[in-house]
């Protein structure tokens, strides 16, 4: 019994409509078009804020090129009911496809609604829920059709019959009439005929497309099928589907050109199986090329022997062989004084020779080669034959990512791999009261609620006469879906103030999947939940809890710092918008890399980030200039968003098969590249050093060469357009999280998408998640403090140069221009409307200016000057490594405090100058020192009465000549105004 999709849409309520029938009211109703299916409301009589909680269904047909995948709502006023000259449109939203979830994901938005034209006047917002839902195909069952025909035509008549059927039937593409509910088409009509009008769902695994770019040519499309059912199976199966999809954006991404790469030539041998071998033995096969011998696995013994196995040799070496040896050699009856055996001790079977330069070459999309079967020949196989295939391609070829690689060594981490960080919520737990607890007078209580390895706790109160608590404290952690794996657990606990112990008197469990889930901040119903007793296997009851939880869907979970962050798309896919570009990397290779193991080599492997996407190339082992030429592709949906590119040493293949890798992947340095600096189309083919900064010191551990292309796939003015948006979700402005709160969730985040990734095959271990993400990054340096403040010492020195100019003309070092700067000041004064044009037209200037000197090749990587990395203390790049708490002797960590102290009272000096002159302000007009309020104010009063009767235009004139008048008519003292300022008193003197 097969299923079929549908969409739902829940029309809820509307908001604040206009008026359209000259009443002051509306009778609006809802219209919905959808793959050419029409529902509508019933109408709503005078009402500006109608409820209609109508339930319309679709069905979900194939991607078409003549029905797109926009769903269309109009609201329009009932005219019958309310008869107007004036047009009945109230409003209308179009949303695409892929903001669809499915059901249990769903959730309460309201749309704002859309004008049809562009001097429409409309008003107010729609909301819906949205969602797909799989409907078991129900069999054909037919009991009436087979009365309808005469009984003398039995047979004629029912394809007579069937062919009006198929005609009359309503396809997907044709428009209901006249529907009133959302239950417009007859469910006798698609029983009789679903297939006719039922379509094949677009399954969102089968849309997305997960592409691995290796290569110079087309490469397969790999789509990632999933054919559970979703009514009857297992509930998290639909995460699966949420995570591939959710880069999925609205629709697949369009194969890219994959030039960024360079070609490597591969002899592709692809062993499949043999017959008529002499032996009960599981053969292996040998081949031998340019100096590497391979053996494959051992035959599967079944009517033939299969490997069905594919090794890919290196074609590039100057050293490559014009001849491939392909033998058959059998393990099991070898013997000691056998002289057709090996060193290895196995039996030989018979082999077969190619001349390499007649291999055919093969260049996607060329389908692949068709296995041949070939006589062995020698041997005592006289009759056994061995089927295979060979040809020659790059690492285009699809036959390369599960291949055997001579570059990797068999290592079992080194295939390419893409991986999928987990979908992370914001859950927000509101502890509102408790009651029925038993309650001690010299004891206090509070709640902590723990979720895996997180916990919070309340503040602790003191119960009241009615055995009741209240605290009304929201609490809120990070969740992953699935979320089957673990309960929100809430713990009452009791505190003796006078033995100073807890007690853990209640537990309330919580399953995950019953929270209900929101995207906005309206607010959801709270729920009593009963406290049980912890240490009884029985249920007994202990009080209840009053709770309001729910998952916010309208934050960005955040796990990676703000400045570099990859995404910033909230978590409820409704609300995403549509991709803007996407961005093509290509990791070619590196150069002089330092050995990172005793014997003088490196396994390198390089790995990139961008929003939910990890790549991960394959292993290259014992090699200090590793070339990888692959190539990935990620949607863009913001472009002040940054890719993360690391390079790591991971563990060699002996260690990992005999589980002793138990040492970490060692970093050998990061790339970062925004995506806004990057002109469109332009192919950016960059070498960038990899800097690692460890407690020796900053080291060079070699160059990596990379490929970056961004292709814009919106118009220019959409693409503009973002400038102007927010950076974040609109809930993080609505009820914005604290700094402390949202760090110690960062932190929650990134472990959580680190448990994740590590459970994957191969693994991304835990260390190199956490140094993609920047995790320990964020620890006390002073080497940081000094950049940071020298960063602040460049952003002010523009407006300490304008400072010295201004009084370099003052001084009238260069006289042309103090008399231009005369002219200026006339200029602006007499023509006040003057002074915004000519500031903007300035900046105007500046800009075009610097245009010329603007960077054209080299995109930005990390700079040891800024980050002041070149010439370090020792202690302090001890300190700034140092863990939390801290672990070194007692002398040390005191030199370090007495050396924060000196730093402290520099802060703690600019702090009290800075509040000295703030406080002198506003001891002008507070008279603690009654003379100067006096003075201050009776001057106000001359300059207020000056200027009623003087045009401002000549005070302006006057002060600018005054204000620019020649050194010679100068005093070299400080001015008496500025000697006014000193004077006046602060609180500095009241500190003790």
């Amino acid at each position: 019994m097969g299923t079929v999709r549908k969409l739902v849409v829940e029309v809820t309520e509307a908001r604040n409509l206009l008026p359209k029938d000259g009443h002051g009211t509306s009778s609006p109703y809802v219209v919905v078009d959808f793959y050419g299916q029409r529902r509508k409301t019933r109408p709503v009589t005078r009402d500006l804020s109608p409820q209609w909680n109508e339930v319309l269904e679709f069905n979900v047909g194939k991607p078409s090129d003549v029905f797109g995948d926009m769903l269309e709502l109009d609201v329009y006023h009932d005219k019958s009911i309310g008869p107007t000259t004036r047009n009945n449109f109230l409003g209308r939203i179009r949303l695409s496809a892929t903001q669809f979830v499915k059901k249990g994901e769903e959730a309460l938005i309201y749309y704002p609604l859309e004008k049809k034209y562009w001097f429409s006047w409309i008003s107010g917002e729609i909301g819906l829920k949205i969602y797909f839902v799989e409907q078991l195909l129900v069999p054909e069952v037919k009991p009436e059709p087979k009365q309808a025909p005469p009984a003398d035509q039995p047979t004629e008549a029912a394809p007579e019959g069937e062919k009006p059927n198929s005609i009359e039937e309503e396809p997907p593409a044709q428009v209901v009439e006249n529907p009133t509910t959302g239950e417009a088409e007859p469910p006798a009509n698609e029983a009789e005929n679903p297939t006719s009008v039922l379509m094949d769902p677009p399954q969102a695994d089968e849309i997305t497309q997960v592409k691995r770019s290796v290569s110079l040519g087309s490469i397969p499309e790999v789509k990632v099928s999933n054919n559970i059912n979703i009514v009857t199976g297992p509930r998290p199966i639909s995460r699966a589907s949420s995570a591939i999809f959710s880069d999925a954006g609205s629709g697949p991404i369009e194969p890219s050109s994959f030039d960024l790469v360079e070609k490597m030539h591969y002899l592709f041998v692809r062993v499949v199986k043999a017959r008529s071998l002499p032996t009960v033995g599981c053969p292996v096969v040998k081949m031998v090329v340019s100096g590497s011998h391979v053996l494959s696995k051992p035959a599967r013994k079944t009517v033939l022997f299969e490997w069905d196995q594919t090794f890919a040799f290196g074609r590039d070496a100057p050293d490559s062989s014009s001849l491939l040896e392909v033998s058959v050699w059998d393990p099991s009856s070898a013997k000691s004084f056998d002289p057709t055996s090996d060193e290895a001790g196995h039996v030989f079977l018979g082999g077969i020779c190619f001349d390499v330069s007649e291999i055919p070459l093969r260049d996607p999309p060329d389908s692949s080669l068709a296995p041949q079967w070939y006589r062995l020949e020698g041997g005592g196989a006289h009759r056994g034959d061995l089927m295979l295939a060979t040809w020659v391609g790059t690492q285009a070829d699809d036959s390369f990512p599960e291949a055997w690689k001579t570059d990797t060594a068999d290592n079992p981490a080194s295939k390419s791999k893409v991986y999928q960080s987990p979908k992370l919520w914001y859950l927000r737990s509101s502890v509102i009261e408790a009651q029925d607890i038993s309650h001690s007078k010299d004891s206090s209580y509070h709640i902590k609620a723990q979720l895996g390895f997180q916990v919070q706790k309340t503040k602790s109160i003191t119960t009241t006469t009615t055995g009741s608590q209240s605290w009304n404290e929201d609490l809120v952690f990070v969740a992953a879906e699935p979320f089957t794996e673990n309960h929100l657990l809430f713990f009452l606990i009791e505190t003796d103030r006078t033995a100073k112990e807890q007690t853990v008197l209640a537990v309330a469990s919580i399953p995950l999947p019953t929270i209900e889930r929101r995207v906005d901040d309206r607010k959801v119903a709270s729920r009593w939940f009963t406290f049980e007793d912890p240490n009884e296997e029985k249920r007994i009851y202990k009080g209840r809890v009053h709770l309001r939880l729910c998952f916010d869907g309208g934050y960005h979970v955040m796990d990676e710092a703000a400045h570099v962050c990859s995404d910033y798309r909230p978590t409820a896919r409704q609300l995403w918008k549509a991709p803007i570009g996407t961005v093509e990397l290509g990791i070619i290779g590196c150069k002089n890399l330092l050995p990172m193991k005793g014997k003088g080599s490196t396994d390198a492997y390089a790995v990139a980030k961008y929003g939910n996407k990890w790549v991960r190339t394959r292993t290259i082992s014992d090699s200090l200039e590793p070339r990888w030429n692959e190539q990935y592709t990620w949607r863009v949906y913001d472009p002040s968003t940054v890719l993360t590119i690391g390079v790591f040493d991971g563990c060699s293949e002996v260690a990992f098969e005999s589980d002793e890798c138990m040492r970490p992947d060692f970093r050998i340095g990061k790339v970062r590249v925004r995506i806004s600096t990057l002109t469109t189309g332009k192919v950016y083919r960059n070498t960038f050093p990899l800097l690692l900064l460890s407690q020796t010191g900053l080291k060079k551990m070699g160059e990596i060469e990379l490929a970056v292309r961004f292709i814009r796939a919106t118009p220019t003015l959409d693409f503009l357009h973002v400038y102007s948006q927010p950076l974040l979700p609109m809930m993080h402005h609505v009820k914005p999280l604290g700094m402390v709160q949202q760090d110690s969730l960062r932190i929650a985040a990134v472990k959580i998408v680190a448990s994740h990734l590590t459970r994957s095959e191969p693994p991304l271990r835990r260390e190199v998640v956490t140094y993609m993400l920047d995790a320990d990054s964020h620890s006390f340096s002073m080497r940081k403090v000094r950049a940071n403040w020298f960063r602040i010492i460049n952003v002010i020195a523009g407006v300490i140069d304008i400072v010295k100019w201004v009084d370099d003309t003052r001084g009238w070092k260069n006289p042309t221009a103090t008399l231009l700067v005369h002219a200026l000041l006339v200029m602006l004064v007499w023509f006040p409307d003057l002074i915004i044009p000519t500031f903007a037209f300035y900046v105007f200037v500046i800009g075009a200016w610097n245009y010329r000197f603007r960077s054209r090749d080299t995109l930005p990587h990390f700079d040891p000057k800024i980050s002041l990395a070149e010439s370090l203390d020792r202690d302090e790049l001890d300190e700034e490594f140092d863990a939390m708490p801290c672990t070194r002797p007692n002398e040390l960590v005191r030199a370090r405090y007495d050396k924060l102290r000196m730093l402290g009272e520099r802060v703690q000096t600019i702090l009290g100058d800075f509040a000295t002159q703030g406080e002198r302000v506003q001891a002008l007009v507070t008279w603690r020192d009654p003379r100067a309020t006096g003075i201050f104010i009776g001057l106000c009063f001359v300059v207020a009465f000056i200027l009623y009767l003087v045009p401002s235009k000549m005070v302006s004139m006057a002060f600018g000549f005054y204000y620019l008048r020649h050194p010679i008519f100068r005093d070299r003292m400080p001015s008496p105004a500025l000697n006014f300022f000193r004077r006046l008193p602060s609180l500095s003197d009241r500190m003790l």
